[in-house]
């Protein structure tokens, strides 16, 4: 897969993490990933379609990470996973997605987002829909680890 779809995602979980929930994530090494099971407790999915590019994304989150970045965006820290801590999930995936799509636009790769869908539990699957290669990318803080998934058709 062509770094120039990945990156725009790293610098903008990188980003989103740092700037809504004061979290420093430590990129750790991408690899080929070969099965539909997630790596963590949480994680939202978000299709992307456009003229010359098809794609998806996702990105899970340790239990514990997650309810530090809950805490950390909205002040109380949740005792579970429960639908706040999915919406939130959701909307950090929303994020870091319009954020790759701002810096793709710039390389002539324009495309629409889907809404995105957060599924969760221990061994959940995340089924990207897309006939590519996946790449998953661990990310590791004090408070746990992130698993950004990216797919694309190219």
């Amino acid at each position: 897969m062509n770094a120039d779809f990945v990156n725009p995602f790293i610098s903008g979980l990188l980003n989103v993490m740092e700037t809504m929930a004061q979290t420093k994530l430590t990129p750790g090494k991408p690899k080929r990933k070969q099965s539909d099971v997630a790596k963590g407790d949480v994680s939202g999915l978000i299709g992307m379609v456009g003229p010359n590019v098809r794609g998806s994304m996702s990105i899970t989150f340790d239990e514990s990470l997650a309810l530090t970045i809950m805490e950390r965006m909205v002040g109380e820290r949740p005792e579970k996973l429960d639908a706040e801590v999915g919406d939130m999930v959701g909307e950090v995936t929303n994020m870091i997605c319009g954020n790759a799509k701002r810096d793709l636009a710039e390389r002539g790769y324009e495309f629409g987002m889907a809404t995105p869908i957060v599924v969760s539990g221990k061994q959940h699957t995340i089924s990207h829909q897309v006939d590519g290669a996946k790449i998953i990318l661990p990310f590791m803080c004090d408070e746990g680890l992130a698993h950004l998934e990216i797919c694309f058709d190219k």
